[in-house]
């Protein structure tokens, strides 16, 4: 992981992804309010996950991924209310070879915990735009 400050949502985005890394669901699921809202692009169809059973259900088919990379291209956050959003290049290693792509991921919190996840792909495995 590069290019990630050295703050309290610096810290909870990599331990995000050392969870994802680990497939460790549950410490993942709980960074996520019980009644979250994660919107994902990742399929060019929006899909929605309201609940932390819902949100389980995405996390699921992202911790089938080995070797992820991350590269912070651009960092943004905000304290009241708290947000992030972050673009990501990514590289993750799949039963058909080494994937690249770019994620564009969002986080709104509350009371610390992500309340609302814009998990957005920008650039597919295919090299397409969204």
């Amino acid at each position: 992981m590069k290019n990630i400050p050295d703050t309290n949502l610096g810290n909870m985005y990599r331990a995000h992804i050392g969870f994802i890394l680990k497939k460790d669901i549950e410490s993942l699921l709980n960074q996520y309010q019980d009644d979250a809202l994660l919107i994902s692009s990742f399929t060019k169809v929006p899909q929605y996950y309201k609940g932390r059973e819902r949100v389980r259900e995405h996390m699921n088919g992202i911790l089938s991924i080995r070797g992820l990379d991350s590269d912070i291209t651009f960092w943004a956050e905000t304290d009241n209310p708290q947000t992030l959003m972050i673009v990501e290049a990514i590289t993750m290693q799949t039963d058909s070879g080494d994937q690249h792509m770019r994620f564009a991921d969002s986080w709104v919190l509350k009371d610390g915990k992500i309340a609302i996840h814009f998990a957005g792909m920008v650039q597919y495995p295919d090299g397409s735009i969204a």
